[in-house]
Parts: structure tokens; sequence; C-alpha cells
């Protein structure tokens, strides 16, 4: 039995196995519609999300399976105190696979040392994302060809962006990728991802404030919301929320071929003028998402077809 806690819980080669298996899925739905009749996920979502939750359930429903779960702490028995620990174990008598959201950073670990079922990691705190770090490789992989020989920016909150820590994570394993990571100072990139990935890895990164400086080298731009729920006080989050704002302007710099992410929900940092420009793709990552999804829960459940 295997989890996915991490995107480094998987190889480059399993990684690509993966991909393909999504891109399949994508292109024959109908192949793998009946793929896991009989099985069930839980969703186990102790803090809010829509993509995340909606697109772990669409996955399996579209697989043929059923889903239980909470997408609410407070309509779990968390609420009375129960622990994670104890929440698996009764959780694996009831599905076949388990997707969890949490706030506190490792939780999926915990719960992975006690379950009898895969446990995948939806978000930990501001840890790390795989799935979202999966779909970001997979739009980027079907809209580019390729995964190597990429400058990416990455722009907004980059201390407790978890999306984009895992994607670093995984990029860094690809030849030819260079990081512009673009944030305010009191949001940088954490000293500890710098040195233990980054500079342990030889690939090169700048840091710059300024996204006006970046756009126009950049071959990916993932933007990121500065996240209110991350912050210890609201003054702190008012004064940088708006430090980047990507518009039509800012467009008009960038490569004709330069892709627009963003792992959502966005607040304001993208105009919704720029939606309809070619190159934003990140409602396309939501389809992609799902794909994914699809291909891990086989992958985990050793469903082949």
């Amino acid at each position: 039995m295997r989890h996915l806690l991490s995107p480094l819980d998987l190889t480059v080669e399993e990684i690509e196995k993966l991909l393909d298996l999504a891109s399949d899925i994508e292109k024959n739905p109908d192949k793998y519609k009946d793929t896991c009749r009989g099985k069930k996920i839980a969703t186990l979502f102790y803090e809010p999300s829509t993509r995340t939750r909606l697109s772990f359930e669409t996955a399996m429903l579209n697989l043929g399976g059923n889903v239980i779960g909470f997408a609410d702490a407070n309509s779990s028995s968390a609420s009375k105190g129960e622990s994670v620990a104890d929440t698996i174990r009764l959780v694996s008598c009831y599905a076949d696979i388990c997707a969890m959201r949490h706030p506190k950073e490792g939780a999926p670990l915990v719960a992975s040392l006690h379950s009898g079922i895969p446990v995948i990691n939806a978000g930990d705190g501001g840890h790390q994302h795989p799935t979202q770090t999966l779909t970001d490789m997979m739009t980027i992989r079907s809209l580019k060809g390729r995964l190597n020989n990429l400058t990416i920016g990455l722009c907004g909150d980059l201390k407790f962006g978890r999306t984009v820590h895992s994607l670093i994570n995984s990029l860094v394993r690809y030849t030819g990728i260079r990081f512009v990571l673009i944030s305010p100072p009191e949001l940088r990139l954490p000293d500890y991802i710098k040195e233990e990935v980054l500079l342990a890895n030889n690939t090169p990164f700048s840091e710059v404030a300024s996204l006006d400086e970046a756009i126009r080298e950049l071959d990916i731009l993932y933007m990121t919301r500065v996240q209110k729920e991350r912050f210890f006080n609201e003054e702190d989050y008012i004064r940088l929320k708006d430090c980047y704002v990507l518009d039509k302007e800012k467009m008009a710099m960038a490569k004709d071929d330069m892709l627009v992410l963003h792992p959502l929900p966005r607040v304001n940092e993208i105009s919704v003028e720029v939606d309809d420009d070619p190159r934003a793709v990140y409602f396309k990552q939501v389809q992609y998402g799902v794909y994914v999804r699809m291909a891990l829960i086989l992958t985990l459940l050793n469903i082949t077809v």
C-alpha cells in the first residue's frame, strides 16, 4: 500500500507514467468510466476547499466509484476532539482510499501511519499540495510539450504558498529549470527551501520584487493569492494583499507563448480582463486536475485498464 504525502513520494519516471495515464484518460474517458465500480473515496477536509474536494469527488464518480466524507471539520467528530489517528482508523473501515486536507502541517503523514487504506495529502497547512503540483505539471507538459528547459516565475505568497513549495520540489528534478521568485520581502520563499532544495540541486534562481521587471523573460508565470488565513494579523494581510495584480498592460510585456497558471481561488491578483487571453490557462488547470486525480486513484488502488 502506498500513500501520496509529497511530490517526492513519486520518482520522475512514476510521475511521467502517471501523467501519461492522465492524458489517456483525457483522450479516452469511456475506457475508464467503470474501473472503480464498488470502490469508495473518503474526502476528509478539515479546512475549506472548492476545487480540490470537488475534483477528487468528480474523479471518483467519473471512474464509477462513490464518495463519502466531510467538507468541514465542524461537521465531523474532530469538533468533539477526535484525533486524526482515530478518524482514519474508522474511515479505513468504510472507504478504499482517502484524500485529506488539514490546516496542520504533517496531519496527513500522521493519518498514513494509522491507516488501512492509501492516504492522499490534499494540502497540509503551508507545507505541501502534491496533487495540485501534479495538476500543474500536466498543464505545463500538455500545453508546452515539456517539463524541462523552462524559466518559471513564481509570484505572490511564496512564504506560505504550499503549491509553490510542492512545485519547486518537483521541478528541480528536471534539467534546464530556472526560477524567478517574485514577492515582497515579507513573503519571500523560506530560506530552508532555497538552501535544501534550490541550492542543493544547483537550480538557478533569482529573487525580485517587481513583476514588471521579470515578466518579459518567463515561459511560465505561476500566480498565487496572498492567503488571509495564513496571517496572524489583518493589518499585514491588508498591506500585502494587492502587491501584485496581473492585467492586460503587464501581459502585453510577456512572451506570446508564456502561460499563466494559478492554483485558485484568485481574489484580485489576476484581473478578469486577462481571462480571455489564450495564455491564461488557470481554468484549463482545473480540468487537468480531474484527469490527474483519476490517474492517481487508479495508481494507488493498483487498478489497470
